[in-house]
């Protein structure tokens, strides 16, 4: 059997290694248009931030690939022929292939408007572009970072480690809008005033303008204003890579559709990680999941069912772990419980009593409990309600992480959260204990 992986990042190295787990003799090649071994993606923030150096990222060796008889071969996929199986390479060679795994990733979306070409227009997002944008942040004196998100927020971070005078454009008023409720903002915004960031709310950029050698000297905002800068982040999502399967009869929306085999409308090709939109139990809906451990699950499920094994994949509960300017985050489950109206919340009412705060949210079924300690704060969602009981459907945990075991597990296994709901207005340390006491229950009686 000849296996074909395009691409070398957690889903395709993950499945490289299951289907030899399986299938001693297989040929297994990975292609990958990235120079580096396998690298791991989160670490490209601790890079930036200078907390460990470019190399240690690197997550296998190539001693790794020789003991697992993995070819790994560098070039570009230019075309694919599902029908002769058959990948054309940018450099004319060709692979042949029995089962094809594409697992091409995403990459972050480019500069929306003119100079986005320019030098000094960064990115964090491959380790080449992550060593490109430490060279330009030496000789960087001021930085302008535009972006929502926490990719965004780490690049904000690192640039400040880096001594650049870093300026946040953000064009809503709050921080991590699709997170962050208001008071978990201006927490956050506390910290990276601290490290010397400043927060340009309700900004926006309209051209990123050079000089005579074509590199950025300052950025034109929305009001016809020049903002001086020498360099120019943009984290404002990502996109798959989809332009392999583009002429071809493999069905995609946002990304290429999978079933819970991880294997496309094509027979033997399979997709997983970031290029893959995949069945959501939580909500209901097949989407695009680019974070680190789901592209490692799916990259397991798509090698056992190439191998032949018929292994559903079946998505845990969204969690997400980050250290942002000294702060712990993590978020589990569906913190915004409408995901067609993250950004704004209407409040229907709101109460308060000491260092607790109780609001209720459309839609009218979801409850939110937060409760603030000093800089720790703790955000709960909760659904239901009409006579079934509630559900503990999400969690938002800054500083202090003691309840972030006990929360997934009440998350994860969908637990009555009716216990709580006398404490949801107590102070933090009684609802915390209410809280492993009933992640206690669950585990005592699964």
């Amino acid at each position: 059997m000849n296996y074909l992986i395009i691409g070398n990042g957690a889903a395709g190295v993950t499945a490289a290694e299951t289907i030899r787990q399986h299938d001693p003799r297989g040929a297994i090649t990975i292609l990958t248009a990235e120079p580096s071994l396998m690298y791991s993606r989160p670490g490209l923030a601790y890079v930036i931030s200078g907390e460990i150096p470019p190399q240690q990222v690197i997550a296998r060796t190539q001693q790794w690939y020789g003991d697992l008889r993995l070819e790994l071969v560098h070039g570009r996929a230019q075309s694919l022929d599902v029908h002769n199986r058959l990948v054309m390479l940018a450099d004319g060679r060709v692979l042949p292939y029995h089962k094809l795994l594409i697992a091409t990733g995403a990459r972050a979306v480019p500069a929306p408007y003119p100079g986005g070409d320019l030098d000094g227009v960064v990115y964090l997002d491959t380790l080449d572009g992550t060593k490109e944008l430490l060279k330009k942040a030496r000789r960087g004196k001021r930085g302008v970072v535009i972006g929502g998100g926490i990719t965004a927020l780490e690049m904000v971070e690192g640039l400040a480690q880096r001594g650049v005078d870093t300026h946040y454009f953000l064009r809503r008023d709050r921080l991590w809008s699709q997170v962050f409720n208001e008071a978990e903002s201006r927490l956050l915004a506390e910290k990276m005033h601290h490290h010397g960031v400043h927060i340009h709310p309700n900004t926006e950029a309209t051209e990123i303008l050079g000089n005579w050698r074509h590199k950025v000297r300052a950025v034109r905002l929305q009001n016809g204003d020049e903002f001086k800068c020498n360099l120019f982040g943009v984290a404002i999502g990502v996109k798959p890579q989809l332009e392999l399967v583009k002429n071809t009869p493999i069905q995609t929306d946002r990304a290429i559709l999978v079933n819970e085999q991880m294997q496309s409308n094509i027979p033997d090709v399979y997709a997983a990680g970031d290029c893959a939109q995949v069945y959501d139990r939580w909500s209901g809906q097949y989407l695009l999941d680019v974070l680190w451990p789901s592209a490692i699950a799916e990259g397991r499920t798509a090698g056992l069912n190439m191998v032949g094994q018929t292994a559903p994949y079946v998505k845990g509960i969204p969690f997400n772990a980050c250290l942002l300017f000294g702060l712990h985050i993590t978020i589990i489950g569906q913190i915004s419980p409408d995901p067609k109206a993250q950004d704004d919340f209407a409040e229907i009412q709101h109460l308060s009593r000491g260092a607790s705060e109780v609001w209720y949210t459309f839609p009218r079924s979801y409850q939110s409990a937060w409760a603030k300690s000093g800089p720790h704060t703790l955000r709960l969602a909760l659904s239901g309600g009409n006579g079934n009981g509630r559900t503990l459907v999400g969690a938002l945990i800054i500083g202090e992480q003691t309840l972030a075991d006990p929360l997934r597990a009440l998350i994860e296994n969908q637990v009555d959260a009716t216990p709580l709901l006398p404490y949801l207005q107590s102070d933090r340390e009684t609802l915390a204990r209410e809280i492993k006491n009933l992640s206690l229950s669950v585990i005592r009686n699964p």
